[in-house]
């Protein structure tokens, strides 16, 4: 292991799983256009929540009888809303391989109350796919932010199911090819893969999503900021940039700053390729190493964004708390911000491989966690 530091710093050191590192190219003053100060409803504020809607369609790539909607509470919220308007008609089956999925358990368990049937797998791990009943509605996870893993393949969901699939893609929109007549209802935020800012979602329905909406009530009350329908009738003004509340006319300005970023490096192929290369020089490093393993335990469903590593070195007797000192480490050498595990994960870094972030920003941070690692582990024998 390396035991003098790296000559080769990041040169941006930001790793971070959510808000992520911006577009290389941003710079404030390319917000100049943002309409400030004037209400969203005014013609320039309509247009530039159209322009988003627009773009998104355009580089995701999602069919024209889909709708596009930006709703607040980021991704959140927006499944949230998705939960609480669509779910109760038919039985359900949740399923969670990570935090963020467990947390939509929780919700449709002990809020709304539901008989769910509930399909759970560890960290690095997924469910077995071809056991669900595709029939019920089914709420999962496209891509487990905190897991590192993702859904190996869209042929695991069948085109011609009965019920709906409500799909959690935070982490994988923008970076995954999302099979859209697979998919219901989609989630999202653009603080992930393009690098905006907080607390906006997008929410995308497909026509069976709003013929639900249309034909089913559900039994409990709904607040204001969740309601999608109005007298029976699908409030299409959410799907054309008149939002529930009142967004940020900066968040959405920047939002359209990163879209057209994303086309200028070719649309989805380009981000799926930034990100597969990003993963790939993370992958390398720690297949060639004997102390670091990704978490995904079938390399089928390694995540390209949110990319999860243990430390497997036998010389390593408390995994928690050396997982966070050599995270510390690096965040006080400047060259790694916010790689830490998340919270409820097993020990260990997540580094975001979004396309956002730059492969040579990637290549240049692996020696230093090297370095780092041998750092603490000196550290810990001379404690002993």
């Amino acid at each position: 292991m390396a035991t003098t530091a790296p000559v080769t710093r990041p040169a941006n050191p930001r790793f971070s799983s959510g808000p992520c590192a911006k577009p290389p190219t941003f710079e404030l003053n390319k917000l100049a256009d943002a309409p400030l100060g004037r209400s969203h409803r005014a013609a320039p504020g309509k247009a530039k929540l159209k322009e988003a809607i627009d773009l998104t369609r355009e580089i995701l790539q999602v069919p024209d009888d889909y709708l596009i909607g930006i709703v607040p509470a980021s991704d959140t919220g927006a499944y949230e809303m998705a939960m609480w308007n669509l779910l109760g008609e038919r039985p359900v089956e949740m399923l969670a391989w990570e935090s963020f999925g467990s947390g939509w358990v929780t919700d449709v368990v002990k809020q709304l109350k539901l008989d769910a049937e509930v399909k759970t797998a560890e960290y690095g791990e997924i469910v077995d796919l071809a056991t669900i009943d595709f029939g019920k509605d089914v709420c999962f996870t496209w891509n487990g932010t905190t897991s590192g893993v993702r859904v190996p393949s869209k042929d695991l969901i069948p085109a011609d199911r009965d019920g709906l699939t409500l799909c959690d893609a935070t982490s994988a929109a923008f970076a995954m090819d999302l099979p859209w007549d697979r998919l219901d209802v989609t989630t999202f935020s653009w603080q992930k893969v393009l690098g905006g800012e907080a607390a906006h979602g997008v929410l995308i329905l497909s026509p069976r999503a709003v013929a639900r909406l249309e034909s089913y009530t559900p039994a409990w009350p709904l607040p204001k900021i969740f309601r999608l329908t109005k007298g029976g009738k699908l409030i299409d003004g959410i799907f054309t940039g008149a939002t529930i509340n009142t967004p940020s006319m900066l968040c959405v300005e920047d939002y359209i700053f990163a879209l057209n970023w994303a086309k200028s490096v070719g649309g989805l192929k380009g981000l799926i390729a930034r990100a597969d290369a990003n993963a790939k020089a993370v992958n390398d490093f720690a297949d060639q190493t004997d102390w670091l393993a990704n978490l995904a335990v079938d390399p089928a469903t390694r995540s390209n964004t949110s990319v999860c590593l243990k430390f497997t070195d036998a010389r390593i007797t408390d995994s928690a708390a050396f997982a966070k000192a050599v995270a510390k480490r690096l965040d006080e050498a400047g060259v790694a911000f916010d790689i830490g595990a998340y919270r409820d994960a097993p020990a260990g870094l997540r580094i975001w491989c979004g396309a956002t972030v730059e492969t040579a920003d990637i290549e240049a941070l692996m020696p230093w966690i090297e370095h780092a690692v041998e750092l603490e582990i000196a550290a810990q024998s001379q404690a002993a």
